[in-house]
Order: structure tokens, then C-alpha cells, then sequence
């Protein structure tokens, strides 16, 4: 089963189609119509060339189906708990670790993936194997892994069918790894660098969103305290989300 929610520290999740939430008050929570690429572009798909197995670089080669301005070339930023750097995964290389993150209980609470490596290793290659519009990443926090993320087109994923979603709205999904590495705010500060990158590195995106779960009081403080604000509730078909946006207009305010 695909996860439903993140580690308790951030609570970033992936989200399912299914069927629209109700109406909300919410201009940000409006019900939308489901977007797709256009058949000419599916045309354009084409293949990647990764590193070398076993090093932490970015691919060396970059990829036609990109929809995300080249996530593996964004490359390091500086970040009050050190230097962050986000590296598309690469399965040969990055699945043990991953694999052991999602079967630590805290995780697999919410993204429901514990179990052999196989599960995992599905998860991750639907993604590289698919259109371009989710890169799945490894967080290196001063050159050690110690997160994993999902950078993806928010408005070409099924959320969209949840909000009135903005052309390059750009979500992200996130889990720490180590226990040791939760609840003391590296989760926070790791949501406003990526956050930030994500608006530094993409001129056309204006709003970087997520879909914590409602309860997760936490993962909701956690994307508050990195600069987001909460636009709404919406029903997605695995939980009651909180939807929370992060606006180019008021980064430097918030």
C-alpha cells in the first residue's frame, strides 16, 4: 500500500486519487479539475543516466521528462542545523537505507510501507519511471543521509482534485530517518530550505504545498514554524488533511 503520512516530526505525505472533499470556505480549497500532460509531451519521455552506484552525485546526465527545473542540479544550500543538499535517489544505491527508514514503526505508522525491500523498491521506481512530475530524494544533512523527500508538480497530481491548484504549485513529502534526528526541529528547518529552494530554483512556481494529517498536530507545527500557513481541511481518500501553503509573496514575512 502507498504511504499515507510521514514521520510524526513533519507528517508530509503522498496522496491517492479518490474522491473530491466536500466544499470548503476556503477560496484555497475550492474543488478543481484533474490536469494531465498533454499527449505531445508523454511523447518526449526519455531515459536517465544515474551516477556511479555507491557515490552520492547528482545524475550526470539531465532528463527530457523533467518537470521540476532539475532538481539534481540544485545542489547544496546552507541551513541553521548545516549543509542541506537534496539528491534524486538512486534505487542501486539508496534503497537499504530508505528501506530500513520506512520499517522504523514511527514511519511505517504513516507512509505504510514496511516490509521487504520489493515494497519499497516499487514505490520508488513507479516514480523515476514515470512522466517526471515526483523526484524521489535523499536529504543529505552535512554530507550524511539522514532524510528522505518527494519534490512533485502539485498540480499535476491528484491533489489537485482536492484545491484550486495554480500552474507549478510544487509539493513535498518528507520523512527523517533516525529517531535521534526528530522533534528537535530539524524537520522545520529542513521544510523552509527545501521550501526556499524549491522558489529559488523554480521562477514559475509561486506556492509550495503539503497535506499533513489533520491530527498530526506535530507535523502541522512543523510546517508552520517553516513559514507555511494553513489554508484549509481537505478530505483526501486515506485521511482529513490540513492543507498548508508556502506563497513566494510572503516568504520574507514568514
Amino acid at each position: 500500500m502507498p504511504p499515507t503520512d510521514a514521520s510524526a516530526d513533519t507528517g508530509a505525505v503522498p496522496v491517492h486519487p479518490g474522491r473530491p472533499g466536500p466544499a470548503e470556505d476556503s477560496r484555497d480549497c475550492e474543488d478543481t479539475l484533474d490536469l494531465r500532460l498533454p499527449d505531445e509531451f508523454l511523447a518526449l519521455v526519455a531515459g536517465t543516466t544515474p551516477g556511479s552506484p555507491g557515490s552520492y552525485s547528482s545524475p550526470s546526465r539531465l532528463d527530457v521528462r523533467d518537470l521540476l527545473d532539475q532538481v539534481g542540479t540544485w545542489g547544496p544550500t546552507k541551513t541553521p542545523v548545516g549543509l542541506f543538499h537534496l539528491l534524486p535517489v538512486q534505487v542501486e544505491r539508496d534503497l537499504p537505507i530508505i528501506s530500513g527508514w520506512m520499517n522504523d514503526p514511527g514511519v511505517a505508522a504513516f507512509w505504510q510501507l514496511a516490509g521487504s525491500r520489493a515494497q519499497t523498491e516499487d514505490h520508488l521506481r513507479a516514480q523515476l519511471a514515470g512522466d517526471g512530475r515526483s523526484v524521489p530524494c535523499l536529504g543529505m544533512l552535512d554530507g550524511t543521509p539522514m532524510s528522505y523527500w518527494e519534490i512533485y508538480r502539485a498540480d499535476l497530481d491528484p491533489l489537485a482534485r482536492h484545491y484550486p491548484a495554480r500552474p507549478h504549485d510544487t509539493g513535498v513529502h518528507l520523512l527523517v530517518g533516525e529517531v535521534a534526528d526528530r522533534g528537535r526541529g530539524l524537520g522545520s528547518a529542513l521544510l523552509r530550505a527545501v521550501a526556499d529552494l524549491v522558489l529559488d530554483r523554480r521562477p514559475a512556481c509561486a506556492r509550495v504545498v503539503a497535506e499533513p494529517d489533520l491530527h498530526n498536530t506535530p507535523s502541522v507545527a512543523a510546517f508552520l514554524n517553516a513559514g507555511f500557513r494553513y489554508a484549509c481541511e481537505v478530505d483526501l481518500p486515506a485521511k482529513r488533511a490540513a492543507l498548508m501553503i508556502r506563497d513566494r509573496s510572503l516568504r520574507h514575512l514568514m
